[in-house]
């Protein structure tokens, strides 16, 4: 006789951390076995039955992928004969794991599936139960391996193509080979990624625990300050580990020293200042951190299939900064601005190839800042904007006084505008290019006093970034032994000049509030766009949910 246990049904999440009843299946399986009838027992030992394969056929009537699948194996089981015990029970362990993934356990459910288990007495019962543990397998292999949602669902900004599972691939795998070893290789191979799981269960430990303690309730605190508020501050420290143990009441050097290192965890000034925006992160509760964690997993189970490279450029769009990673290690960092905080002007997500750089680059104005921002001022007056030429389709320049602009609607508008190089350039000296179909690039500034800003969303969009020479002799010292002397040879030209790159180089835009360091220190950033806020709430209502966090 065969017994079963049950998971849910969906199409892709989990979590593989075992839990007790990896370690309880095998008596389970006995006490069942024991509770059924000596018919069904002897049943289960024997070949598919005609009212078991009946059940299975019935219940994939509407699933063609399912209902090949199983016709094609004359209904031989898969999770529920004798036989399939191993298979089950590693099935079993994933299942329990799921929620460590923050995943929609409920669509899985595992407990209602050992229910049904126990209670099945028929084969019409067992072949229900076979397929209902398929789809639970196969709902959980996608969640865990290449997310939950779907991306541009979440936010139209995210533009990741996410390659989703081959159920049929996955069911010959687990058929065929160590369902343990397959379950444990579904999840993301980021180091981050288990690192972010670690710190999601440290932080549910700390919520059940009571949380890291009464919120700051000052406006600001500075060295020196002593009183209730600075007590609060202390305890808050320790809590979050910042502080050593210590009853002072003052705002000491230690106190100080520990609020720099928070700050610098957190993309703040670090000063060492409890200022207002300080204390804002400070007084962030556990469960909105955990929050971050779980949109930051789902993220990287978006991309599951996007190649790094061991070489690549990093843009974390709320960190505000761009870094060169060479085989795991940042070799060069500067910091950027990212689009503004209004729609169509937030940077996209996505991840492409970098493959020539522009040096005293002529700046192409958008078209959709051509129509909404430029064509109005020069309707009122045709020699606004001077500093920008008027170009045909062919590129070629147009006389301003050639043009009734007052003739031409946003939509009819048949010219493009371009400001050759120049000190003053939009694009500064140099730009850094990837061609999509976004057109977003990184690029040089004449704005420099932007970057001295904690909060840098300012651009229509595209990165700017603080030291653009010298990320360009990061990038050109791959290839040329003198990636200064030939940069300069260039821009002292004046003329504009491509340079290809001897291999392309992966850019990645992501965004990420959540991120561990190498170490495996956790930093957390701010929600500058809203979007995690969003993926949250899309997750939640997929069916997260959090121990002791509300939606």
């Amino acid at each position: 006789m065969v017994v079963f246990e049950a998971v849910g049904k969906g199409f892709g999440h989990g979590k593989a951390l075992g839990g007790r009843w990896g370690r309880g299946v095998a008596s389970l399986l006995l006490t069942v076995a024991l509770a059924l009838p000596p018919a069904a027992a002897v049943a289960q030992t024997a070949p598919p039955s005609a009212p078991y394969a009946q059940a299975v056929a019935v219940a994939v009537a509407e699933d063609a992928l399912l209902a090949d699948y199983y016709r094609a194996r004359n209904y031989e089981t898969l999770w529920t004969g004798a036989e399939d015990a191993a298979r089950r029970a590693a099935l079993f362990a994933a299942l329990d794991g799921a929620a460590a993934h923050g995943l929609p356990i409920a669509r899985y459910d595992a407990a209602a599936l050992r229910a049904a288990f126990a209670n099945a007495v028929t084969e019409g019962d067992r072949g229900r139960l076979e397929v209902r543990m398929t789809r639970a397998f196969l709902d959980y292999a996608s969640d865990v391996a290449t997310g939950v949602l779907v991306p541009e669902e979440a936010d139209a900004a995210i533009h990741r193509e996410v390659t989703r599972l081959d159920p049929l691939r996955l069911l010959a795998q687990v058929d065929r080979g160590d369902a343990s070893a397959l379950l444990r290789s579904l999840p993301p191979k980021a180091p981050e990624y288990a690192r972010l799981m670690k710190e999601k269960l440290s932080l549910e430990a700390r919520i059940a625990a009571g949380g890291w303690g009464a919120p700051v309730m000052a406006g600001s605190l500075a060295p020196g300050d002593t009183g209730a508020d600075v007590v609060a501050l202390r305890d808050r420290l320790m809590a979050k580990g910042y502080l050593r143990r210590s009853a002072t009441a003052i705002y000491d050097r230690d106190m100080q020293a520990a609020v720099q290192r928070f700050q610098i965890d957190h993309g703040l000034t670090a000063d060492g200042r409890a200022t207002a925006d300080t204390l804002a992160e400070i007084n962030i509760s556990p469960e909105d951190r955990v929050k971050s964690i779980v949109v930051a997993m789902e993220r990287l189970r978006w991309m599951h299939d996007t190649v790094r490279g061991p070489r690549h450029i990093w843009v974390n769009l709320p960190d505000f900064t761009s870094k060169i990673v060479d085989h795991g290690k940042v070799t060069f960092q500067t910091r950027a601005v990212i689009g503004k905080n209004v729609p169509d002007q937030r940077s996209p997500e996505f991840s492409d190839e970098m493959d020539h750089l522009v040096i005293n680059p002529s700046w192409g104005v958008p078209r959709s800042i051509i129509v909404k921002e430029y064509l109005p001022l020069l309707q009122r007056n045709p020699n606004a904007v001077s500093h920008l030429q008027v170009i045909d389709r062919n590129g070629r320049v147009v006389p301003r006084g050639a043009v009734n602009f007052a003739a031409y609607s946003a939509r009819s508008f048949p010219f493009g505008l371009r400001q050759p190089p120049s000190d003053g350039n939009a694009l500064g000296k140099v730009k850094f290019m990837f061609p999509n179909q976004y057109n977003i690039y990184l690029h040089d500034t004449p704005a420099k006093e932007l970057f001295d800003h904690e909060v840098r969303a300012y651009s229509h969009g595209c990165i700017r970034l603080a030291d653009p020479f010298d990320f360009a002799y990061a990038l050109l010292a791959a290839q040329t032994d003198d990636p200064k002397g030939f940069f300069h040879g260039h821009l002292e030209s004046d003329k504009e000049t491509t340079v290809r790159f001897d291999e392309k180089l992966p850019v990645h835009l992501v965004y990420f509030t959540a991120w561990p360091t190498a170490k495996g220190d956790m930093t957390y950033r701010r929600d500058i766009y809203g979007r995690d806020a969003r993926i949250f709430d899309a997750l939640t209502e997929a069916g997260v949910a959090l121990r002791g966090v509300q939606g």
